[in-house]
């Protein structure tokens, strides 16, 4: 097999085994983040990806997103908006539920954050069940905007998150597709 720049994001990325709990390896993406190079060419890759699609407004999920989200919308003189965890955003909003393993949780947008026909483009660190990112679809869809496409670091191709997606135009850097 043949190396490709991907491969040398994935050997910076650290793995930290059983974190947070007992059979889970966690990419730790701190270690790619301090490397200028390499956070430097993840957002390159992404910004050629994107260029083109006369994004309107980049929407970043809570927390790693907003990394790789504001860098984007700076690159592509887009707008920046944060999709967060509920009670975070102090003004006017909407929330929209997904399901857990083992129970509920919730995302929250301003009302104000994106306008009917913006073109949007969703983007986070890291993609592993989906449920943030069709739960981020779905509040950009009712504030009235258009997904143009997500957009990931990592995959986790094992737990089938893209399933989740489908009518999406959905893009990952680097796939991991095993634990």
């Amino acid at each position: 097999m043949v190396a490709t720049p991907n491969d040398d994001l994935r050997n910076i990325i650290r793995n930290v085994v059983d974190f947070p709990k007992k059979g889970i390896v966690f990419r730790d993406i701190t270690t790619l983040l301090k490397d200028p190079a390499a956070f430097s060419q993840v957002t390159d890759i992404l910004y050629c990806r994107y260029a083109d699609r006369k994004i309107d407004k980049v929407v970043a999920i809570e927390s790693r997103g907003f990394i790789f989200g504001s860098a984007l919308a700076y690159k592509l003189n887009a707008g920046f908006i944060p999709v967060r965890k509920p009670n975070k955003l102090p003004s006017t909003k909407i929330r929209q539920e997904y399901q857990l393993e083992y129970g509920v949780d919730a995302l929250e947008i301003h009302t104000d954050a994106i306008s009917p026909g913006d073109r949007v483009l969703v983007v986070d660190d890291l993609l592993a069940t989906g449920g943030t990112s069709l739960a981020t679809c779905s509040l950009v869809q009712k504030l009235g905007g258009t997904v143009l496409g997500l957009a990931f670091l990592i995959e986790l191709t094992f737990l089938q998150g893209r399933k989740k997606l489908i009518g999406f135009d959905t893009f990952s850097i680097i796939s991991y597709d095993e634990e």
